[in-house]
């Protein structure tokens, strides 16, 4: 074998690969003994027809698709490794030469991983923010934990008021005719919630049990779904029946109810320490990306397209998953969204790229500072892993883990160590 490489532009080569006549020949063989018994001549067993046979029949290239792939398989690896590349993606290839007896000659076309030029990365500057919890946040908590213990009792004189809860049974038409989803049977509304569009319930306020009556609205000119966006809509409304929620005092008596708690001063001061973790836990999670940003910003590299198209591909991969846990698919989702999959995927195009980037530089500084995953800690972490998973067995999950995904959870303890590294050089400003 033989092979010439030529750089076409940045991070893109081509292979000029020359396989010797033995070696074509032979794939041709291995060729015709998988091919064989596709083949049906006059005077033959199906499947005993003689290669020169079959070729006189259905012509010289009848084997020349596998033999190809046979020669490329076994010869394209081999190009690579010798010129030291590391591809991103498939090749692209193209035959200049082929025929029984004759050198088989293709070219490849390679994608490659670019060269990434770090700038500083240990040491920078970063503004550092920390989120303290005030006493409003403290009450807001109690006040959500207040709602959710919220005692509701059926209105049975007045009218609706801000803070009831309002069961309806609502149809809605646009131009006269009614519209898919916009109908509700004993649906219970709270009034001042914000739930429906436009001033919907505040028109309901002043209705008794019993009542009916037109709501007029207006949809959002961003609705989401085109033959609504920006058009006035009817609601035929009944009011059915009134709740009214009775919030219990946040004393004592109510700390104990809803927590381990005897006294409120206890229940605040655990809310407070529990807001005041989340928030550290974010604050840290801000520096780290933080830090992360300026390391990126300072190195460069160009970065080929195909790994941003294949970035995005993994990203409407993932979106596709969340919209099934939700019972939606992607179509439905671009309909509601009034997108497509053209807009999405421009949509994700500056963040593909910025992930792409993060990546390569971890990687290139992982390998400055010769930064490893041990097997103790592939192990740690594939235990790790198959607790999260629930599996009753995690020694065999742990196990198979590390069969399967070996070189993702390796990456991921390299990365943890590689952004600690660069977290704890940096310097935090306030």
């Amino acid at each position: 074998m033989n092979v010439k490489m030529e750089k076409i532009e940045q991070n893109i080569v081509k292979l000029e690969v020359t396989v010797e006549v033995e070696k074509f020949n032979e794939a041709l063989k291995k060729s015709y003994a998988k091919n064989s018994k596709k083949f049906n001549l006059p005077g033959f067993r199906k499947g005993k027809a003689p290669i020169n046979m079959i070729k006189r029949y259905y012509g010289e290239g009848v084997f020349f698709e596998d033999a190809i792939n046979f020669c490329c398989d076994d010869t394209y690896p081999e190009a690579i490794k010798e010129n030291n590349l590391r591809p991103v993606d498939y090749p692209k290839i193209d035959i200049v030469q082929i025929g029984e007896n004759q050198q088989f000659i293709y070219t490849a076309e390679v994608t490659l991983y670019p060269e990434v030029e770090l700038g500083e990365y240990k040491g920078v500057e970063v503004k550092k923010v920390e989120y303290n919890v005030s006493d409003e946040e403290v009450e807001a908590q109690l006040k959500s934990l207040q709602e959710k213990n919220a005692r509701v009792e059926s209105k049975t004189e007045g009218t609706v008021e801000k803070g009831n809860i309002a069961v309806i049974d609502f149809k809605g038409f646009v131009d006269g005719i009614a519209f898919e989803g916009g109908e509700g049977k004993d649906y219970s509304l709270e009034i001042g919630s914000g739930t429906f569009i436009d001033t919907f319930e505040d028109q309901l306020v002043g209705m008794q049990i019993g009542e009916n009556k037109n709501v007029n609205v207006n949809f959002p000119e961003q609705y989401g779904r085109e033959e609504l966006n920006g058009k006035p809509a009817v609601f035929e409304v009944t009011v059915k029946e009134i709740k009214v929620k009775e919030l219990p005092a946040i004393d004592d008596e109510f700390a104990q109810e809803v927590s381990e708690f005897d006294t409120l001063e206890e229940l605040k001061a655990d809310t407070r320490k529990k807001m005041q973790e989340a928030n550290d836990t974010r604050a840290k999670r801000e520096y780290e990306e933080a830090v992360i940003d300026a390391v990126c910003e300072n190195a460069k590299a160009e970065i080929p397209e195909v790994m941003v198209n294949k970035e995005i591909d993994n990203m409407v991969k993932d979106l596709e998953m969340r919209l099934k846990y939700q019972g939606l698919d992607l179509q439905t989702y671009y309909e509601y969204t009034n997108s497509s999959e053209e807009k999405v995927r421009e949509f994700m195009k500056e963040s593909a790229e910025k992930r792409v980037k993060t990546e390569l530089v971890l990687d290139k500084i992982s390998k400055l500072e010769n930064v490893e995953a041990t097997e103790e800690e592939l192990k740690e972490k594939a235990l790790e892993l198959a607790k999260q998973y629930g599996e009753k067995e995690i020694e065999k999950t742990a196990e198979l883990l590390l069969q399967v995904q070996k070189d993702y959870i390796k990456l991921d303890i390299v990365n943890e160590k590689v952004i600690k590294l660069l977290v704890d050089s940096s310097k935090a400003t306030a």
